[in-house]
């Protein structure tokens, strides 16, 4: 039943530079909520900690899908070797300005310049996957065992997102309320410090670098509809996903049971998880695109449940189940992507995927702290069934392209 998941732990290499992807891209779960942190502690004002964690989400959004694409031309090591240093000091000069209580537009610059570094690390991890397990992609046409190894692959990897986006906001949360409002940031910074060189010591497995070509270049990935008809939705998931924390952190808050939002989240998380696992078991045999509707369909329907919880148990019966359908969607995004493009064009395709989460996030998470506000929690949760009822309508105007997805054979799936 599991074989496809032994196979992957036998593959050479792949558990190293995994295990080292995990450690890298923890702070990916941690630097909103340290920031937030470190800057009330300094400023004693959300309103501005919310201004520079969205600062940070737009810059995010721009940058990973550009430094994506120049990994695909100079490779991952000699790109992450220029621009983790580059994010270390800025984050670095980012706390000694907040320390030192700087004036507040000289924090919105150095969080600028660090973010503007940020790479989409699970991206490259991906990205090595299929390079490890199907090198020349056109090889695997008709393969439908190279093909379920890398749906189990990216169904792995999102159990490790999860279990970034569970253990991240803990222990920064740990560390920034029993150390220092700053710890919490710095802990995201020594998980980058060890994860990286972890990560950049695993040569083998490294995919080749794609330099630009004189004759016949590739456009910017973007350009195919087939890509813009994921990452147009993902958008809007991304805001679902910013308004299902910070409703649900303000709906336990009314209750009284503010402490408990923490794990209700990772039970969110949980369900997510569980349901990576076994999406990596299944041999698909439609199409990534099928899936990809499927599931998005079902998150949508999944949130209704929100809209009728009043007590802390139902809402954890909600979440657990809700996040059932959150990973295959994801995984049948990434799998949209990558068999959208060119092998030299993978790894931006993929980064592409997420980009706009962080902004979509950005968006709900002013929207909904204005609906808390002015209309409570319950009513807040209106919000993530808004957001998801809008990456169904996102899918609207690539009809056509999603039939043709649909339609393609799905022994390339």
């Amino acid at each position: 039943m599991f074989s496809a998941y032994t196979t992957l732990f036998r593959t050479p290499g792949a558990m190293k530079f995994s295990l080292a992807g995990i450690i890298a891209r923890m702070p990916v779960s941690m630097d909103s909520l340290a920031l937030i942190f470190i800057v009330v502690a300094a400023s004693d004002s959300y309103a501005l900690a919310g201004a520079l964690s969205a600062t940070a989400s737009i810059v995010v959004s721009i940058a990973m899908p550009y430094w994506a694409r120049v990994s695909d031309r100079i490779g991952q090591r000699a790109l992450l070797m220029r621009v983790v240093p580059i994010k270390l000091v800025g984050l670095s000069i980012f706390l000694a300005l907040v320390l030192n209580h700087a004036p507040t537009w000289t924090w919105f610059i150095s969080i600028i310049i660090a973010e503007s570094t940020s790479v989409n690390l699970g991206g490259l991890v991906r990205r090595r996957w299929l390079h490890i397990l199907n090198p020349d992609k056109s090889a695997a046409t008709g393969n439908n065992s190279d093909r379920h190894l890398i749906n189990t692959a990216y169904s792995l990897e999102a159990l490790n997102d999860e279990f970034v986006f569970i253990a991240g906001p803990i222990i920064a949360t740990a560390c920034a309320t029993s150390i220092d409002p700053a710890a919490g940031l710095i802990a995201g910074m020594l998980f980058l410090i060890v994860g990286i060189p972890l990560f950049l010591m695993q040569k083998s497995t490294e995919p080749p670098a794609s330099p630009k070509r004189i004759i016949d270049p590739h456009p910017h990935v973007i350009k195919r509809k087939s890509l813009q008809a994921i990452v147009l939705p993902t958008m809007f998931i991304g805001g679902f996903f910013g308004a299902v924390a910070i409703v649900t952190v303000s709906f336990t808050d009314e209750l009284g049971h503010k402490n408990q939002s923490g794990l209700l989240l990772a039970l969110w998380a949980c369900g997510s998880a569980v349901a990576a696992i076994l999406n990596g078991l299944i041999k698909w045999r439609i199409s990534h695109a099928a899936r990809f509707i499927i599931f998005l369909l079902s998150l949508t329907l999944l949130s209704i449940p929100f809209l009728f919880v009043h007590t802390i148990f139902w809402l954890a019966f909600a979440l657990f189940f809700n996040g059932f359908a959150i990973a295959p969607l994801i995984v049948s995004a990434y799998g949209v992507a990558e068999t959208a493009v060119p092998t030299e064009q993978i790894t931006e395709a993929l980064s592409w995927v997420i980009a706009g989460m962080p902004l979509g996030g950005a968006i709900s998470s002013a929207i909904s702290g204005w609906v808390i506000d002015y209309y409570g929690a319950q009513t807040a949760y209106w919000l993530p069934f808004a957001f998801m009822s809008s990456a169904l309508v996102a899918t609207l105007p690539y009809l056509t392209t999603y039939k043709q997805l649909i339609g393609y054979s799905s022994e390339h799936d």
